[in-house]
């Protein structure tokens, strides 16, 4: 089925349909892994995203069963160079579009993905449509325009209930903004009881579970959205050590005092470097976000620069002393992309026993 990407300043990108062949509304992003699309289809935090894969074959190791991130797939859609109908692999359990059809899921392949992502670049994340091939340019633009994009991202991505996981070390509470399935494993390789609490779980909810600390997780949407979980996390600033990852870390720096903006086109892959202002050590990170903490914000808050991208220079880690609190703005689970920043669970320890980062 020929089917078209409209994005909303007009331009068009001709392809294919595969998966659920269905229109579909959401912003286009992109992101530069050469693997992990499964670890990509089932981030939370791509909630409403149309992703666009810079790799040119896609679905070539297939769907295996331990590759999730969460229960379903969040993106609205996923754009492809070229999707492969035969992978080969001793995991793979099914073909990419047969997961894709399963869980409703719309795709496009055959486009110049390298085109589309320079377009995004010098454009910026603008937001689109998977429509008919031969629908008029002007129906097109006019059905984006009236689309209902929405804004309750961490709403929609977070868990309804409180769940424990139980294990015999410290006792972490896990905020769910939209998280990964790897940061909950990551805690459970240490040894923790985790408690897995809602997004507008207050203060005083968790505070009463009485936690040697306390994890913020990564999730879709603007950080500034999230109203009810900033007041959460200004209630638990001094409180209990906390370490916040993606979302969380942004939501750290406003509960802090700092601001957020957005990002001209994001950071999404697993071949992003970092650099530790501690050591001068560079971390390559799998990251996933279309906002950052501005760096303009952060005089009279109290907060200090951990890490910064190497690339552009953004914050990717910031600490907020005597507070007993931490974030990185990447994923330390690294599912997918390097292990380099699995130490951070390490220093996450490490608060939780000394109430400091080293």
């Amino acid at each position: 089925m020929n089917k078209k990407l409209v994005l909303e300043d007009g331009s068009e990108f001709h392809g294919k349909a595969f998966g659920y062949k269905e229109d579909v509304y959401g912003e286009v992003v992109f992101a530069t892994s050469m693997s992990g699309y499964q670890e990509l289809l089932t981030d939370p935090s791509l909630l409403g995203q149309m992703l666009v894969m810079t790799y040119p074959l896609v679905g070539n190791y297939g769907i295996n069963r331990e590759d999730y991130e969460s229960l379903r797939p969040f993106l609205s859609a996923l754009i492809v160079r070229e999707h492969c109908t035969h992978p080969s692999n001793f995991r793979s359990e099914k073909t990419l579009e047969a997961y894709m059809e399963k869980y409703r899921l719309p795709g496009l392949s055959g486009i110049d993905t390298r085109q589309l992502t320079r377009h995004i670049r010098e454009k910026g994340a603008l937001k689109g449509a998977i429509l008919p091939a031969e629908m008029p340019l002007s129906e097109c633009l006019e059905k984006i325009d009236r689309h209902p994009f929405f804004t309750n991202h961490i709403e929609r991505a977070s868990t309804k209930n409180a769940y424990d996981v139980p294990g015999g070390g410290k006792r972490v509470v896990l905020m769910d903004f939209g998280m990964k399935a790897g940061i909950l494993k990551g805690l459970l390789e240490e040894g923790y009881h985790v408690s897995v609490v809602p997004h507008d779980t207050s203060a005083e909810e968790i505070l009463e579970q009485n936690p040697d600390g306390v994890l913020l997780s990564n999730g879709p949407g603007n950080p500034e959205d999230a109203l009810v979980p900033i007041e959460t996390v200004k209630g638990l600033l001094g409180q209990v050590p906390l370490f916040g990852i993606c979302m969380g870390h942004q939501l750290l720096a406003l509960a802090a005092g700092a601001k957020t903006r957005k990002m001209k086109f994001g950071h999404r892959g697993g071949n992003n470097a970092v650099r530790d202002h501690r050591s001068g050590k560079v971390l390559i990170t799998s990251q996933n976000h279309g906002y950052e903490v501005d760096s303009a914000s952060l005089e009279g808050t109290g907060l200090s620069v951990l890490y910064s991208c190497v690339n552009d220079g953004s914050i990717e880690g910031l600490v907020l002393p005597g507070r007993k609190a931490f974030s990185v703005q990447f994923h330390p689970e690294s599912s997918p992309g390097p292990r380099d920043a699995r130490v951070l669970y390490q220093e996450f320890k490490r608060l939780m026993e000394n109430g400091e980062v080293e």
